[in-house]
């Protein structure tokens, strides 16, 4: 039986008779390791199965759809309140969080990878990906605390030279992983070995840089950070509701239980409530001031004067809406230019974060799995309940780099304190010249 099967794969994949032994040793395990998906899976957990003793013993005499919507329900509501608590400790709360998640979710697809493919005295998978984990975070988080603190650590030798060859650093810490991976590979397993290297590749791609970019953001005032994320639990959440209550008509094969119904309501209801969410934030500083690092203070603060994207404007009402102004009997209207950026963010959370689930859903079907884990009864891991964030936070980050960032003269005079004292001196005698040539200084720099 075992040679008529390994004869049956060489003339799959179109391998001859005169194969050598080790050739077709590798392609045995390879099938041997396809035929052991099946019991692979079955032991990972399944998330929304997973509810508390109490809890269940309390809902026991309710159907199981009645029973999984009052335990999302439940911990729907302790997840949004412990957003809420999160934003309230701050910017380097929310930034920790973000960490933390993204070691969590990192954590769910890997052990994914690592149930699916696992092979006795297979070595250093479980180490190498954390490894190369480390190393991803060293180089993206380097990069922001050049972004934003490089008035602090010019000051210091020891983190000037860090600074200056970060990059370097980055790539030899990189080539250390590469250089383990070889080194680790075993006969007859080759090709199991480097679908974990590319799986822990993919997986540094989704979680890692996303967070990255998630970082970003947040520093670009807490406004960019709290209304994308709160647009996608509402789209979550209502197209949940939508879909239970009046869901009909299938949306998608990956996902059977998506909706038409929830797709629309939830859709409706990311663009109103975010627009309403947008409206109250932009009334206070805390929420819309840049973070920046202050010399004068010796620390990181979110006070400024609002810019005009948060300050009520007027803007002519278009021909196309002239009954409008035959109604009202106005020719402007005054609205927060936010709003109209939220408007943007709102539908791409409506239209295309969706989509994000819908990976994910495609990403646990060709593993049979339910969900990434059981951490959050109701809702599967970690990783279940922040997969179309990942994409919302790069249409953010692309979006504010796009249409809203400019160089600010703080995020310029981070970058002139990383010059040498001698290029220093040069942009500053330019610079003067160039003042004093339009006129623009009331006395003459000595």
């Amino acid at each position: 039986m075992s040679e008529l099967r390994k004869r049956n794969v060489g003339e799959t994949l179109g391998v001859s008779g005169d194969t050598s032994e080790d050739q077709r040793e590798d392609i045995e395990s390879e099938d041997d390791g396809k035929l052991e998906v099946d019991e692979l899976v079955k032991a990972l957990p399944q998330g929304t199965d997973h509810t508390p003793n109490i809890l269940g013993h309390i809902l026991s005499g309710l159907p199981d759809r009645w029973k999984n919507w009052v335990v999302r329900g439940i911990f729907t509501w302790l997840m949004i309140g412990g957003f809420g608590l999160i934003i309230y400790g701050g910017p380097l709360a929310l930034m920790v969080t973000t960490l933390l998640v993204q070691v969590k979710c990192f954590e769910e697809i890997i052990n994914i990878g690592y149930a699916v493919y696992r092979i006795h005295g297979l070595p250093w998978f479980r180490s190498l990906s954390w490894y190369f984990l480390i190393t991803s975070n060293y180089f993206f988080y380097g990069e922001n605390l050049m972004d934003y603190f490089a008035v602090v650590i010019n000051r210091t030798d020891l983190l000037r030279v860090l600074v200056t060859y970060h990059r370097f650093i980055s790539f030899c810490l990189y080539i250390v992983g590469f250089v383990w991976f070889v080194l680790s590979l075993v006969k007859k397993y080759y090709m199991k070995q480097f679908s974990l290297f590319a799986w822990t590749h993919v997986a540094l791609l989704i979680v890692v840089t996303q967070s990255y970019l998630i970082i970003q953001n947040i520093f670009e005032g807490l406004i960019w950070f709290i209304v994308p994320v709160s647009m996608i639990v509402i789209n979550d959440v209502m197209a949940y509701v939508f879909g239970f209550f009046f869901g009909r008509t299938p949306l998608i094969k990956l996902s059977p239980k998506k909706t038409w119904e929830g797709f629309i309501g939830g859709g409706f209801s990311t663009v109103v409530l975010g627009l309403l969410m947008s409206y109250g934030l932009c009334q206070y500083r805390y929420f819309v001031c840049p973070i920046e690092y202050s010399e004068s203070l010796g620390r990181m603060t979110m006070d400024c004067e609002p810019s005009s994207l948060y300050r009520p404007q007027e803007y002519p009402i278009p021909n196309c809406l002239h009954i409008i102004t035959k109604v009202f009997g106005k020719q402007t209207i005054t609205v927060y230019p936010f709003l109209l950026h939220s408007l943007s963010m709102s539908v791409f959370s409506s239209v295309i974060g969706p989509f994000g689930g819908f990976f994910a859903s495609g990403f646990k079907r060709a593993f049979k799995i339910k969900d990434f884990g059981d951490v959050i009864p109701g809702h599967g891991g970690i990783m279940d309940r922040f997969d179309c964030q990942y994409l919302m936070a790069t249409f953010v980050n692309v979006y504010i780099s796009s249409f809203i960032h400019t160089a600010s003269p703080q995020k310029l005079l981070q970058a002139v304190y990383s010059l040498k004292p001698e290029q220093q001196l040069q942009l500053f005698t330019a610079l003067r010249d160039s003042l004093e040539h339009r006129d623009l200084l009331n006395t003459t720099i000595p």
